[in-house]
This record gives C-alpha cells, structure tokens and sequence, in this order.
C-alpha cells in the first residue's frame, strides 16, 4: 500500500514538471511573437493554454482524492498541499503567457512595443524564460541554488518594469495610448511572471527545508 502511495506522490511530481514544460514553452513563444509580431505563433500560445489548464485540473483532483483516502501526515501532507499549490501558480503563469500573446495578437500586423523600448521587453524576455526554465529545473532536483537564481532574475524584472515607467512618464514619451496601454501590461505581466516563480521556489525551499523563507537570494 504505501508503494502505491509513493507511486502516486511521484506521479504528482511528474505532472508538475510537465506542466512547467508547457508553461516554459508557451512564455518563450509569447515573448517572441510581442517582439516579432508572429501572428501564428501568438495563437498558438492561446489554443496551447488549454492543455496547461487541463493538467492543472486532473493533478488538483487527484491531490484532493490522496487527501481523502490516505488522510497523510508530516511530510507526505506538505508534498500534497505543496502541489496543489505549485499547480494553481503554474497555471496562472500559463495564462500571465497567454496573456502576452494576446496583446501581440491584438496590435497584429504591427508590434505591440514601441521601438524605444524594444531592448527592454527583450531583456524580460530573456529573464521570463529563464524563470520558466530554472522553475522546470528546480521541479526535477529541488536545488535549492537553482531557487535563488530565479530569485534574482524576479529582481531583474522588477526592475525592468520600473524601467519601462520610467521611460512613459519621462518628457520623451511619444507612445499613443494604446501604445502606453500595451507596455504597461505587457510589463505587469512579466513582472506578475517572476512573482509566480519566486512563489514555486519558496514552495520548494519549504518542501525541503520545512522552512518557508522570505527572501532565498542570499550573499550576491
């Protein structure tokens, strides 16, 4: 009986790291077609959501039946709820990515960003997919290393939002509004992004350490 139960607690982590795959997937398809203007791509990223939605779904059910049946304690009581939790946050970073397609989407068959702050977005691009990525790493090894380093690319982010209001509210700003629509949520949601991972890595900084940490940044 309790091989089973460890079957299905591994299972739970198996479904996780596959939905941080997709999830991976779709933020670096969502940022390519925001700063490329790829219809198709964009689309994809939407009609590929469905899939994370659904995983999240069937993992939540079976966490509430193992809370049901094996009435767990201790630490197998910390992985459940630790995954149902980590699975609600994957698939709000799936649809944060959804999100970023449908403004590249709307503004199709011109780019969403303005040229000026092209190089930004670029760069929470960049920091998004490796969020996505070291998320999906962290899943599979729970290196609590790889936890800090998503920790750093959140604060990177942060500060790249800053830096896209920085440049609206400054005397240069030429955007339309729909423009200045566009990049302030394009912006918040890379930045909603980074909060997500830093959530998960927390969640699995507790699930090793049974301490749930405020800051894993550490030394610089």
């Amino acid at each position: 009986m309790r091989k089973i139960f460890d079957d299905e607690l591994r299972q739970l982590g198996d479904d996780l790291a596959a939905m941080s795959g997709l999830v991976e997937q779709a933020i670096d398809r969502a940022g390519t077609a925001l700063l490329t203007a790829d219809l198709q791509l964009a689309e994809s990223v939407i009609a590929d959501d469905a899939a994370i939605d659904a995983i999240n779904r069937e993992l939540d059910e079976r966490c509430i039946l193992l809370l049901a049946q094996q009435q767990p304690v201790a630490t197998d009581l910390r992985i459940i709820v630790s995954a149902l939790r980590m699975s609600a946050t994957l698939e709000r970073m799936g649809d944060l990515a959804r999100h970023i397609a449908q403004v590249a989407r709307l503004r199709y068959p011109r780019q969403a960003i303005p040229h000026g702050l092209t190089g930004a977005f670029a760069e929470m691009h960049d920091a998004a997919t490796r969020v996505a990525s070291r998320t999906s790493v962290l899943l599979r090894t729970h290196d609590l290393d790889v936890a800090k380093e998503i920790e750093r690319d959140d604060d990177l982010l942060d500060a790249l939002h800053e830096d896209t209001f920085t440049a609206m509210l400054g005397g240069g700003w030429t955007g339309t509004p729909q423009e200045t629509v566009d990049v302030t949520l394009a912006g918040r949601y890379y930045e909603r992004f980074g909060d997500h991972g830093v959530s998960i890595a927390r969640r699995v900084t507790y699930l090793v350490t049974g301490d749930f940490a405020e800051d894993l940044r550490g030394e610089r």
